[in-house]
């Protein structure tokens, strides 16, 4: 349980007129658009150049975790705050890190076998998917209102993907089965409504937890037990062993290139999956998802400009109606913005004329 001033430390991180709210928001915010856009592309520069192990796709999406390290202790050592790292983390707390690690660590399993199989376009087009579970797992576990804006926002990528799904048989890549195909195809599907599961969990964790420091503190938790899995699956797999051989042998760049490739992609990992935590922390589960399928457009140009992905009409077309429903989520978050300040200034209006009836009541 929570005294009142951890209560009071909730509302203070999470409020919108804290002086650091909005710089903090920000920060996160370049977090996740760097790392989102960054480990893409990385991911699929290593499988480009021969790079073929699935596990260490897996492994470098949170075996950066010891880079936490850095902003749970230093702001302590640093007199920035008065809080000792992991206090109040409860054993309840522990427990719902590790679950939701076991759920982190197979949702990137699916994401390394889908990214391998599947153009970036494709890849990023079906990821966006995950905002349509997205809503409809948010209104199930942390009660999400329904708008239209919402609704238009889920038929609109809905669309999107079922365009995509049509025109798949023609999109696949050169020298490869359609059986893998599709393989990749659902793999990444999986990964969208797990990822999908994901983020409105830790919403709800994260309406019990004392302050933005432990949603980095449950966060090196969470990626500690994904690692975990990752190292298990290398281990019986010989995933350690093939990665000394493949960086030697196999991947086309040479060594050198492979360990660049292999730690950038720990580096902007990290990023990703802290910038997406702070988003869920600060504002809603479904607005992280929001923030990430206005990625996802971004990573699909990516695709298209650094590895020259196919960009027909259908893709075109499923791109236009993403966009569109990103947009139409926005606006309507834009006028429920203006109708609270409206509400708001009602409220500070009425309040001066309370205060002279109370006055009036006063006098004897």
């Amino acid at each position: 349980m929570m005294n009142n001033s951890d209560q009071q430390h909730i509302e203070d991180h999470k409020s919108k007129t804290n002086k650091n709210y909005l710089l903090l928001l920000v920060v996160n915010y370049v977090c996740l658009f760097l790392g989102s856009t960054s480990s893409t592309l990385l991911s699929k520069f290593y499988f480009n150049h021969k790079g073929s192990s699935r596990w260490v796709s897996t492994w470098v999406q949170t075996g950066g975790f010891p880079l936490l390290i850095i902003p749970i202790y230093l702001p302590y050592f640093l007199k920035c705050t008065e809080r000792k790292p992991f206090t109040h983390f409860t054993k309840r707390l522990l427990m719902l890190s590790v679950f939701v690690g076991i759920m982190l660590g197979i949702n990137n399993l699916l994401f390394s076998w889908g990214n391998s199989y599947l153009p970036v376009s494709t890849s990023s087009l079906l990821l966006s998917s995950q905002l349509v579970f997205n809503l409809i797992l948010s209104v199930l576990i942390v009660k999400q209102k329904v708008t239209f804006s919402n609704l238009n926002c889920v038929i609109l990528l809905t669309l999107s993907s079922v365009l995509l799904a049509l025109a798949s048989s023609n999109d696949k890549p050169t020298n490869m089965s359609r059986a893998k195909y599709f393989i990749g195809f659902f793999c990444t599907i999986g990964a969208g409504l797990l990822f999908a599961l994901y983020l409105p969990v830790m919403e709800k964790i994260y309406k019990k937890v004392y302050c933005y420091q432990m949603v980095m503190e449950m966060q090196l938790l969470m990626q500690v037990v994904a690692t975990t899995l990752a190292c298990i699956g290398m281990a019986f797999d010989g995933g350690f062993s093939e990665m000394m051989k493949e960086s030697r042998e196999l991947f086309d760049k040479g060594p050198t290139w492979y360990w660049v490739t292999v730690f950038s992609n720990v580096i902007t990992w990290q990023l990703c999956f802290l910038g997406t935590a702070g988003m869920v922390f600060l504002t809603s589960s479904l607005t992280g998802g929001i923030c990430m399928t206005a990625l996802l457009a971004i990573n699909v140009l990516g695709g298209v400009l650094v590895y020259k992905d196919e960009f027909g009409g259908v893709k075109m077309v499923s791109t236009a109606l993403c966009c569109w429903g990103f947009c139409s989520y926005v606006y309507g978050l834009y006028v429920k913005m203006k109708e609270e300040g409206k509400e708001k200034k009602e409220v500070e209006k009425s309040n001066p004329v309370r205060e002279m009836v109370h006055m009036v009541n006063d006098i004897p």
